[in-house]
């Protein structure tokens, strides 16, 4: 048995579903009642908790040959880091005392620096925790931005004609689709081949800028004057916030982008054949687009 945490979002659920259909049995984890339902209809065990109980995580990880792990914070949080703190440290409490010996983690590019990179310093801090675990494998999964980000996009689309974000319009960083993530994910948790703590840096196919992303969703969806805009650090947050957003939450957001920004967040060892994933945000922004164009007919 495989267990896979978050296993309705972004990549735990396309873990699941490609776990099941090469007849892996899986029980997965989740917050949404709604939507485990679905994935138990395809086949998994489902388990609904709270991933800031231990006890509820032991057995979930109890019987388990390997687990996928992250850290599912609400964004809604009062205090984001505190929230992180806790999930990650009841996470490791059951990985202990559950016994399982594989363990893969989502954690980001950026995480092996233990400060000034806001939203991922919960990140290295968990990385951190791993290190200390005796006689466990444990792989660390640093992708880089999600493709899929830009669909907290369309509200802004719709409403205001643009994108944005306090992203720097022609930085190019490292984009990834949840796809790629999920793929190495998957054969790793299948495969169980490697020892101690390893990290594996994901980068998506090659640094892509804001402003041709921008132009590119924005050709795909018949808006080819959709612009790109740099948002102040305090617009940013405070946009955030009137989203519903947390303020903790928010400014550890803006303070993630300034590391973006300033360049902050590299790659260990550059980029290469092996870390360097096939999707490319031109493969990715038909999906994008249609999910647009869904909400806005």
């Amino acid at each position: 048995m495989i267990t896979v945490m978050g296993a309705t979002g972004h990549t735990g659920r396309k873990i699941t579903e490609a776990l099941l259909k090469t007849g892996e049995n899986v029980l997965a984890l989740g917050r949404s009642e709604s939507k485990l339902e679905e994935i138990k209809n395809s086949g998994a065990d489902v388990l609904l908790g709270d991933t800031t109980d231990s006890n509820i995580l032991t057995k979930a990880f109890c019987g388990a040959e390997a687990v996928y792990t992250l850290l599912p914070t609400d964004r809604r949080s009062p205090d984001y880091q505190a929230r992180q703190k806790q999930e990650g440290e009841a996470i490791v409490k059951a990985i202990h005392e559950s016994g399982v010996k594989y363990v893969v983690f989502l954690s980001s590019l950026g995480a092996d620096l233990s400060k000034g990179t806001g939203l991922i310093e919960g990140l290295y801090a968990q990385e951190e925790r791993f290190r200390r675990l005796v006689n466990i494998h444990v792989l660390l999964l640093r992708p880089a931005s999600f493709f899929e980000n830009f669909y907290d996009t369309f509200g802004l689309i719709k409403n205001q004609g643009i994108i944005g974000d306090s992203i720097v319009p022609d930085r190019a960083i490292p984009m990834i689709a949840t796809r790629d993530i999920a793929n190495v994910a998957t054969e790793a948790l299948k495969s169980r081949d490697w020892k101690g703590v390893v990290v594996r840096e994901l980068l998506g196919p090659r640094d892509l800028t804001y402003a041709e992303a921008t132009r590119i969703f924005g050709e795909r969806i018949g808006k080819p004057n959709l612009t790109y805009v740099q948002f102040s650090d305090a617009d940013m947050a405070r946009a955030l916030i009137e989203a519903g957003f947390s303020k903790s939450f928010a400014h550890l957001y803006v303070e993630m982008t300034r590391g973006f920004n300033n360049g902050n967040f590299k790659s260990s060892e550059g980029r290469n054949s092996e870390n360097s994933t096939p999707i490319r945000f031109e493969d990715f922004v038909d999906e994008l687009a249609d999910a647009f164009q869904a909400i806005d007919n």
